[in-house]
């Protein structure tokens, strides 16, 4: 079993305004143990919004390019950031990122897939390493690029909503959603595109709340949890 992990950027800076919880990281790390204890080959994917938000300073007339590519950057910050605190934990994982950063491994899904199998996180920086497309079209496609049975989204809520359930209280919550509910609904849980390219190669995708315990292993193991999106 190959799972891949998102987890939102509100996720790493949890109570803080910005930046990292350390304290917070350190429960990821636990759930990431209890998923490896499980025989389960993992990757793991994240955004970069408790560093940069690069939407705020592109509407401040920072060149959308330039904006895109330092959002990207930011998640080099957080990962090994997240690294670090899993070798404390004595758990194996590696840093890949597409663009020669000196201190991570070069990106290659060739060798990824030899450190899976060999029970390291893989831990993947920047997204599609090109400006204009989300973290949810790379999470997609890293997913597919390493032959993931799964892709987990973890963050801040239970389920996928109709609307933002933390501004509207009357937000409908879908315990299972096709893709085309997503685009037809549009609904705000990752974009069109990734959503797309799920649909085109059939992949199964969990949405489940990363501070409840044994939410992000029960959705793997297909216990009843979160919510699904498939076809």
């Amino acid at each position: 079993m190959r799972v891949l992990l998102k987890i939102s950027w509100e996720a790493l800076k949890w109570e803080k305004d910005f930046w990292i919880d350390p304290s917070f990281v350190e429960d990821v790390v636990m759930k990431v143990k209890e998923i490896k204890e499980n025989n389960i080959e993992l990757a793991i994917v994240v955004w970069g919004w408790n560093i940069y938000r690069g939407s705020n300073l592109i509407s401040s007339w920072v060149n959308p390019t330039d904006s895109h590519n330092l959002s990207m950057l930011s998640t080099v910050f957080n990962w090994v950031v997240l690294k670090n605190f899993l070798d404390k934990a004595c758990i194996k994982s590696i840093v890949m990122d597409p663009n020669w950063i000196n201190f991570v491994e070069v990106y290659n899904k060739n060798t990824a897939k030899k450190y899976l199998k060999k029970w390291y996180i893989v831990i993947c920086t920047w997204w599609t390493w090109n400006p204009y497309f989300t973290t949810d079209t790379g999470w997609v496609l890293r997913s597919l690029e390493l032959e993931c049975n799964m892709i987990i989204k973890a963050t801040k809520v239970d389920w996928i909503y109709s609307k933002d359930p933390m501004k509207h209280k009357d937000a409908k919550f879908y315990e299972k959603v096709t893709y085309d509910d997503v685009i037809w609904h549009d609904l705000k849980i990752m974009d069109h595109t990734a959503i797309s390219l799920a649909k085109e190669s059939n992949q199964v995708i969990k949405v489940v709340n990363l501070s409840k315990k044994g939410a992000i292993l029960k959705a793997i193991l297909w216990e009843k949890e979160g919510s699904t999106i498939c076809a």
